[in-house]
């Protein structure tokens, strides 16, 4: 059985936005980021978008795994923040359908499928061509809930100080949500 939707989640139809600033998926600061956007759903799932530039590239032309990979943590890793609980990439694994061109625009939908304790069991599948196009890459995730001093104790004192700093409640609480 899934959890309702936090009253804290974003809006249906809104954008989750970054959790940090410098995040390299969605960060709209870091410098050779994947500037990802994220849009909350009716439900507990999220869509977003992820465009493949020249600098993407692994093969000639194509996007590299790695980076797609990257794409589908970020999204879903956003799917936490729809039960308002700080949460880290536990186990990712990622099953590559079809190449991905560079200049296409990879369209992702993540759902949570089931929570458990602090488990939080998500899937995401990624198509090209459109959201309802052929399905190039497909993601399962296990995320686990921590506390707050997960990342204090871990993170770079720096930029633990900058996020914790931040005048806006909503991207301060975000900057510790999803992934390290």
């Amino acid at each position: 059985m899934l959890p309702p939707r936090a009253p804290e989640a974003p809006a249906p139809g809104t954008l989750v936005g970054s959790h940090y600033d410098h995040c390299f998926g969605c960060g709209p600061q870091h410098p050779a980021g994947l500037r990802m956007t994220v849009v909350a759903g009716e439900g507990l799932d999220v869509t977003a978008e992820f465009t493949v530039g020249p600098g993407h590239q692994g093969g000639p032309g194509l996007a590299h795994g790695g980076l797609l990979t990257t794409a589908m943590d970020e999204t879903l890793g956003s799917l936490n923040w729809l039960l308002h609980a700080a949460a880290v990439t536990g186990r990712l694994e990622t099953d590559f359908v079809r190449p991905v061109p560079v200049d296409s625009v990879l369209h992702i939908r993540a759902r949570i499928t089931g929570v458990h304790g602090r488990k939080i069991y998500s899937a995401a599948e990624g198509r090209i061509g459109g959201p309802d196009g052929p399905v190039a890459i497909r993601a399962q995730a296990l995320f686990i809930q921590v506390k707050l001093e997960h990342f204090t104790q871990h993170g770079r004192p720096e930029d633990i100080k900058k996020a914790l700093d931040d005048p806006d409640l909503f991207k301060r609480a975000r900057a510790f949500e999803v992934n390290p």
